[in-house]
């Protein structure tokens, strides 16, 4: 949390907007870029396979996006479940968007749609006690894991 608190007190300092203008994707773990969008690996994981799909624009809300970037942010969202779902078979996900800090938001200020599989059995309940996190992939691993699945989609 101090993370996301010290880098979203302006769009200069948006944690999201700077790794999407940082053009290294593997070091910022962003695994697709698309047009009004990207998906990249959340660095802070409720579980492995952890995205956001994150619009372009730095806006606070849905109906800030045009309809384009909507569009494409929704589909994107999709794609992702469909590569999560072929490649790490997890039993079910979370996919939500918290706007607002009242509604648990974050970074308040860029909109984000979290997508996050879950396992029957998986240990995300370990996080109510002292925030700890059980993680059976190392980030660089999910990564290598996950991307060539996002470059098929350049193709």
């Amino acid at each position: 949390m101090r993370y996301i608190v010290g880098n979203a007190q302006s769009q200069s300092n948006c944690f999201l907007c700077n790794a999407r203008a940082d053009a290294n994707d593997r070091k910022t773990y962003i695994l697709h870029r698309a047009t009004h969008c990207y998906v990249i690996m959340n660095l802070y994981p409720y579980n492995n396979g952890h995205l956001l799909v994150v619009p372009n624009m730095h806006v606070a809300d849905l109906d800030l996006l045009p309809a384009d970037g909507f569009c494409e942010l929704m589909k994107m969202t999709q794609i992702a479940l469909h590569i999560l779902k072929e490649d790490l078979k997890p039993g079910g996900f979370n996919v939500g968007i918290n706007i607002g800090k009242a509604a648990g938001a974050g970074l308040p200020e860029h909109l984000h749609i979290q997508v996050v599989p879950r396992w029957n059995g998986d240990t995300s309940f370990i996080t109510v006690f002292d925030g700890a996190r059980v993680m059976p992939e190392l980030l660089d691993e999910t990564y290598v894991r996950l991307r060539p699945y996002f470059d098929k989609l350049q193709e």
